[in-house]
């Protein structure tokens, strides 16, 4: 399917849960819940002991295809931290893996594909992505709706340029050299595969909200890697149909990325109704520099975790304080748990988060 080639809209699945007393989604629509909403970026994963003992010699891409794997270890922080949602434990490969791309997740690494995509016959080799194939996540949403009780789920996928940059440079990249000079030298090249990309995270996507997720974030963690002129031009539009391909569902739609402080009203204008805001500004310039109108999710530096109590708590209600200025603000890290925290440490944050 090319990158023109709309995806056709699919209707809202009846019967979606109604959990009108979740913070979490309150905030996402604008209002103000009783208390402000906190969940963790990468909350699911190596920072909880539970979740290393269950792990123990599967490796990550068989644990995010295995639906009461997956079940059991996004439900472990719901458990120990009383965050107000959880999010699917996955990874933004899997639908590649899925898919049928020769793509691993290498401990120590991150993404490795084992031939990077750098031409055409490669763009054109690329699989689509069969809702079939995605079948065990989808069972996996299922099982979390039935045991979550009245905390939402939130579902995700990688946003198309973050997963063609893993594409393009073979595994993670400090500057994304391949993936601009292919953007730029090839641009028709790099739509093509941009758009083969946003065809796969909307299969993706809409596969989880079919099973049954509550709101959906579609994380560009690499955008921060572009000016706000290639990011509109080269990035926007398969973003756009991305979350515009989501819409008919209702839910709220976040979109995030890293370092992306001068590009947050461009991603909001891709389709997002909750923008993510990393650590590097705060939150109450950020809703100033969406035009004073915004549902912001953020933004606490993860690395503050390990610092003296008094420090972090300073953070928290600092943070707390500046989400004011937002018409909503869902508490979050500024990118995702380090695997080294203390878990306590997050499950005190979420307290005093609830207390302010």
């Amino acid at each position: 399917m090319s990158s023109t080639t709309p995806l056709p809209r699919q209707a809202a699945p009846s019967g979606r849960r109604e959990l009108p007393e979740a913070p979490f989604l309150a905030a996402a629509r604008g209002e103000r819940p009783a208390r402000t909403p906190v969940w963790f970026m990468r909350q699911a994963g190596r920072s909880l002991p539970e979740y290393r003992a269950l792990r123990e010699g599967v490796p990550m891409l068989d644990a995010c295809f295995d639906p009461e794997m997956l079940a059991e270890i996004t439900l472990q922080p719901v458990r120990r931290h009383g965050v107000d949602a959880a999010i699917l434990f996955s990874d933004i490969v899997v639908p590649l893996k899925a898919a049928g791309v020769d793509i691993d997740i290498v401990p120590g690494t991150g993404p490795v594909v084992a031939a990077p995509i750098r031409d055409l016959a490669a763009v054109k080799a690329l699989p689509e992505l069969a809702t079939a194939q995605v079948e065990p996540i989808a069972d996996g949403v299922k099982l979390l709706v039935e045991r979550l009780g009245q905390t939402p789920l939130i579902g995700f996928a990688g946003a198309p340029f973050t997963l063609a940059s893993y594409l393009i440079e073979g595994g993670p990249s400090r500057n994304h050299e391949h993936t601009k000079a292919l953007m730029h030298s090839s641009p028709q090249l790099w739509h093509e595969l941009a758009g083969r990309l946003a065809d796969i995270a909307l299969t993706f996507l809409r596969a989880q909200l079919d099973a049954g997720v509550d709101a959906i974030q579609l994380f560009d963690s690499w955008a921060g890697a572009l000016s706000e002129r290639d990011y509109r031009e080269f990035v926007l539009p398969h973003s756009a149909k991305v979350l515009d391909g989501v819409a008919a569902y209702g839910v709220p739609r976040i979109h995030f990325g890293v370092g992306t402080g001068e590009l947050l009203p461009a991603m909001r204008d891709a389709g997002a109704d909750v923008v993510g805001v990393d650590w590097r500004i705060p939150l109450d310039e950020a809703v100033r520099r969406l035009g004073g109108k915004a549902v912001v999710q953020g933004n606490l530096d993860p690395a503050l975790l390990y610092a003296d109590w008094p420090v972090l708590e300073a953070a928290v209600r600092r943070i707390v304080e500046e989400g004011r200025a937002a018409d909503g603000h869902i508490f979050n890290l500024g990118h995702g748990v380090l695997p080294g925290v203390d878990p306590d440490v997050l499950t005190r944050v979420v307290g005093l988060v609830h207390e302010l």
